[in-house]
């Protein structure tokens, strides 16, 4: 039987105090929470001991941006920061694994090989693993990229987040399932979140002018569920991973959001642990 674990993002929240927040999540029902560290290293020991405190799991992400155009610094910036995130230790708690925006989408591929390559190293030697995200502006941006560099680098294992693809593509990729096909035997992880022909994200999944954008996903994520069960694996885990504004645009002239990202996220959890709590998707 396959168990799917729910993460929460720190995305959004960065305001809260961690151990509120950690209470907050644990009591919504997931069991762990995403984060990326590297701007708020002063709430290291806050942010493990709240993980501690409420009994949750944690992921880190990197996304390292101000080195990109000197390639050699961004590969010292790149290993650096692998190596601060797996620091992140506290009484036998740790990362579960990295996921990491690596590289430029103007990198070459001999570039982005010497990037994996510093990935791989620092997951051997730390012993947890790097996964790489598909987002735009990173290597991973489109589904056809995607696709090329999967076969050249076969054991890279995916963040798969198919909103940034649909948004680049402006399509739901129905001529290039080949491709979703590869990525999705490759994801080690899960972002549920749902984006539209024009955007990485639709303003509120659970109203009915989305309800197409929505079907699009979780086609795809169903089909993952059940590579993962046809392939034996007994534990998966996703994030729901809407964000706060710009991702979530503001009602107009004003600060206020269209939605609650709490709540949407909070919904995408019971609707897909719903989904995939069964033998096969309902």
């Amino acid at each position: 039987m396959l168990s799917v674990k729910f993460y929460y993002p720190r995305w959004g929240s960065e305001t809260v105090a961690w151990n509120g927040f950690a209470g907050q999540v644990k009591q919504a029902g997931f069991h762990g929470i995403e984060v990326y560290p590297l701007q708020h290293l002063h709430e290291k020991n806050d942010m493990l001991q709240a993980l501690e405190n409420h009994g949750l799991e944690f992921s880190l992400l990197h996304a390292e941006m101000k080195e990109g155009k000197n390639f050699t610094a961004y590969k010292q910036a790149l290993e650096n920061n692998l190596r601060l995130l797996g620091t992140f230790e506290r009484n036998g708690l740790r990362p579960q694994f990295i996921t990491s925006q690596t590289g430029r989408e103007y990198y070459s591929k001999d570039q982005m090989a010497e990037c994996f390559d510093i990935c791989d190293r620092v997951s051997r030697e730390t012993g947890i693993p790097v996964i790489q995200e598909t987002h735009r502006n990173k290597w991973s941006f489109a589904a056809h990229v995607v696709k090329e560099y999967l076969q050249q680098f076969p054991s890279l294992q995916l963040a798969l987040d198919l909103s940034h693809w649909v948004c680049v593509s402006e399509s739901y990729l129905e001529d290039q399932q080949d491709a979703v096909d590869l990525a999705i035997r490759h994801t080690r992880h899960l972002h549920a979140r749902v984006g539209h022909t024009e955007g990485p994200q639709v303003t509120d999944p659970r109203t009915p002018e989305n309800r197409e954008a929505l079907e699009h996903h979780l086609q795809w994520w169903d089909q993952w569920i059940a590579h993962l069960r046809a392939s034996g694996a007994t534990q998966c885990t996703i994030t729901p991973e809407f964000g706060p504004y710009p991702y979530l645009p503001y009602q107009v002239g004003t600060t206020t959001p269209v939605a609650s990202q709490w709540d949407i996220n909070c919904f995408m959890k019971t609707l897909l642990e719903r989904r995939y709590s069964l033998g096969s998707p309902v």
